[in-house]
């Protein structure tokens, strides 16, 4: 079938073509966006969940529901090797810029441009590329005492009052929010918390690995009670077969039934993966309907595709111990493994894998669903890694 036609859209982030089996978080999200608007009390959100599963894409269809209501909205990536106050400079600069612009009496936000400046007169102590300009002296005493868990909050007070004053509403969107330190995790806490509190319209919506309610627990004992922590999982067979079957019905395509549930077997219901099986499907097949034989022969594509683009660009940032852990893990079977098992694998005793294990949740590779487990954040990685390293040694 013609390619050029084909709907479906693998990719990192990329939106799929029917967007399905997200309908109650994106009504939570809209009941947020609503009520903070209206300067009600409600918990902001931050979804967590594996690789693959859409959260990019959902905080992307969130930002949308944001703008339509006519927010303000800021859209950051965190990154591992930048830090929070760098990163979110620029971003709040041009929204103060951006609300400037917009009718309305008071100085809330030019004294924000101020506070912005203090922020950055420190920022810049520390370091050196922040290059954000603002034409406009310091607010002595605001957000410069070089405490981000002081000067995040004065800052980001700031910004709502300035919102406040121009009648308009704030909405912080942050994806891969695990990256940031505890210590930046807990001003950003500390920075909603106060703002919350103050009922100005801010509201955050971030996403990040399973890791997170831990993460922000462990950075501020409060967290809980200030987000909600909605899980992002894989999609149930009905909705795994409607991703695949509405696309392809709008462009005059069918799928045989024992095709879709080939795909669903093989995907397990990851959004990513659904996407990719259905484009190489669609590809492979010389007409409608699709059949069990052609995604057959998508699999034959897909799966070297996936590891090379999706899966060995993580393991290519391992080292030789971080490797061998999860080749045990994966040696296991899928699923959860006790830490007990893997060093029984590994032939090494418990204590010594904490520093390796450390290391890899730190990487984002895997995570601890419960106390003395660990589980990939990757969905089908333990497959993966079987096919990467098939003489296993340990």
């Amino acid at each position: 079938m013609d390619p050029i036609k084909n709907p479906f859209s693998p990719g990192a982030g990329s939106p799929p073509p029917e967007l399905v089996g997200r309908d109650p978080l994106l009504a939570q999200a809209r009941i947020l966006l609503g009520r903070v608007k209206e300067r009600r009390a409600e918990k902001s959100m931050l979804l967590t969940g594996l690789r693959g599963v859409g959260k990019t894409v959902l905080l992307n269809e969130m930002e949308r529901l944001a703008r339509a209501a006519e927010y303000r909205t800021v859209v950051i990536e965190a990154l591992e090797d930048k830090p929070l106050g760098p990163l979110i400079a620029p971003y709040l600069r041009s929204l103060l810029y951006e609300l400037d612009r917009m009718a309305g009496a008071g100085d809330k936000v030019r004294r924000g441009l101020r506070v912005l400046r203090s922020f950055l007169g420190k920022l810049k102590v520390t370091y050196e590329d922040v290059t954000v300009g603002l034409d406009v002296d310091p607010e002595e005493g605001s957000a410069d005492s070089g405490d981000l868990e002081i000067d995040l909050p004065n800052l980001f007070t700031a910004v709502g009052e300035a919102a406040q004053e121009r009648r308009a509403a704030v909405a912080v969107f942050i994806d891969e929010i695990q990256y940031f330190s505890q210590k930046e995790l807990g001003a950003l806490i500390m920075a909603m918390h106060r703002v919350q509190q103050m009922q100005l319209p801010v509201v955050l919506l971030g996403a990040g690995l399973p890791i997170l309610p831990g993460l922000a627990g462990a950075s501020k004992s409060y967290a809980e009670r200030l987000f909600n922590f909605p899980d992002v999982g894989a999609l149930s067979e009905p909705d795994a077969a409607k991703a695949l079957r509405e696309p392809a019905h709008a462009a005059g395509v069918t799928f045989k039934v024992d095709a879709l549930k080939e795909i669903y077997r093989l995907t397990q219901g990851y959004p990513y993966f659904i996407q990719e099986w259905g484009y190489q499907s669609w590809n492979m097949a010389a007409r409608t309907p699709i059949t069990l034989e052609d995604v057959k022969r998508a699999t034959a594509t897909v799966v070297p595709r996936l590891d090379q683009n999706f899966f060995r660009v993580r393991f290519g940032r391992l080292t030789p111990s971080e490797k061998n852990f999860l080749r045990a893990m994966a040696e296991l079977g899928p699923g959860a493994q006790r830490t007990g098992d893997i060093a029984d694998t590994l032939k090494v005793k418990v204590t010594s894998l904490g520093p390796v294990r450390a290391k890899l949740i730190k990487k984002g590779m895997i995570y601890s669903p419960a106390h003395g487990d660990m589980a990939f954040t990757v969905p089908l990685f333990d497959q993966f890694m079987i096919r990467a390293m098939p003489e296993f040694q340990p």
